[in-house]
């Protein structure tokens, strides 16, 4: 009998590639349905290739269509490197980015200049891949739902699309970073003008209410990117400013994880009545000791060698997990939430 999640995917830009590695691990387990997918940034364009991939051509489909993702974003055939490199940690050339001159140059340009004072020279380099994106699959109705987040600059309000609206400046608005890209403009028919958005991790990384709904299954399975805890006092200003990300954009997460932990808390009491409010079912795929070793710099830089490696991280994770918890799937939580807030 399959067992039917839903799937909370992060953003954390090329680091995503860690997600791709999970999916690919779920797709290959016939005992799992996946019902509803919601994912900012990474996570929107993971779950959009992977929902366009089962419509093509099922679990088969959506593991060629990851496939295809991450090779257009940087991932490539690494065995002429797997020879000398085999061994290397992601960390070690994580770090050998950042300190590369073109990392430097980039990263102190993001600081003292904008997206806009590129002028004609501007182009979006993630849009002719999202393009190739078939869209009547992404937003049929069947197969998995797709919720895709990103945040209103002039509110600051999260933005969910959906079925009607999910398009590329969807995806892409879900993806922007300010310091990086030009906010995306969209039309909103709720304020009946054209919207900026920038990345929906500053409000929802990823949004965990759009599958509270009822018809939905009660298992959340959440892949995290971003390390929720780091022993390391960050002391270089790029570490610093990447914790200071890693916080903003985990701090949506744990609010919404903090509501759940709530209402589990009054129906355990008794307080609410059992079945009156959703009792979601909490699990987490996530590899911080790796994502801890890693620095900002291939979040930015697709870095073949590095976005295989997250892959091969993201299997293991998932095949952990299936190994560990599959009994747990529509019983209980495996993750101790209260234990996460103490």
């Amino acid at each position: 009998m399959k067992k039917s999640i839903n799937l909370a995917l992060q953003g954390g830009g090329a680091h995503g590639a860690f997600t791709w590695g999970v999916l690919d691990r779920i797709l290959e387990d016939d005992r799992i349905e996946i019902s509803a997918i919601s994912g900012t940034s990474a996570g929107a364009l993971n779950g959009a290739a992977l929902k366009s991939g089962l419509l093509d051509g099922g679990a088969d489909g959506a593991k060629a269509k990851l496939d295809w993702l991450w090779g257009e974003i940087g991932a490539s055939d690494q065995s002429h490197l797997q020879s000398w490199m085999k061994g290397v940690s992601p960390g070690v050339v994580s770090h050998a980015v950042e300190a590369s001159p073109f990392y430097q140059a980039l990263d102190m340009y993001s600081r003292v200049a904008s997206p806009y004072n590129l002028g004609l020279l501007y182009s979006n380099p993630l849009r002719p891949i999202v393009e190739q994106l078939n869209f009547d699959e992404v937003c049929a109705i069947d197969g998995p739902e797709l919720f895709v987040c990103a945040t209103n600059v002039r509110s600051g309000k999260i933005r969910i699309f959906g079925r009607e609206d999910t398009d590329t400046d969807a995806i892409l608005a879900s993806g922007c970073l300010p310091t990086i890209f030009k906010a995306v403009e969209i039309y909103d028919p709720k304020t009946d003008r054209v919207e900026a958005y920038w990345d929906g991790g500053f409000m929802g990384n990823p949004a965990l209410f759009p599958l509270f709904e009822p018809e939905l299954p009660s298992d959340l399975v959440i892949v995290n990117i971003n390390p929720l805890h780091r022993e390391e006092i960050p002391r270089k200003a790029t570490e610093i400013h990447n914790r200071i990300n890693e916080i903003s954009f985990n701090g949506s997460l744990f609010r919404e994880l903090r509501a759940i932990q709530f209402v589990h808390d009054l129906i355990d009491s008794g307080k609410l009545t059992r079945g009156s409010m959703k009792d979601v079912l909490v699990h987490m795929i996530a590899d911080d000791d790796l994502m801890t070793q890693l620095s900002v710099a291939t979040k930015s830089i697709p870095t073949p060698y590095v976005l295989t490696e997250l892959k091969d991280a993201g299997r293991k994770a998932a095949h952990g997990f299936l190994d560990a918890h599959f009994k747990d799937l529509g019983q209980k939580s495996t993750v101790d939430l209260r234990a996460m807030f103490e």
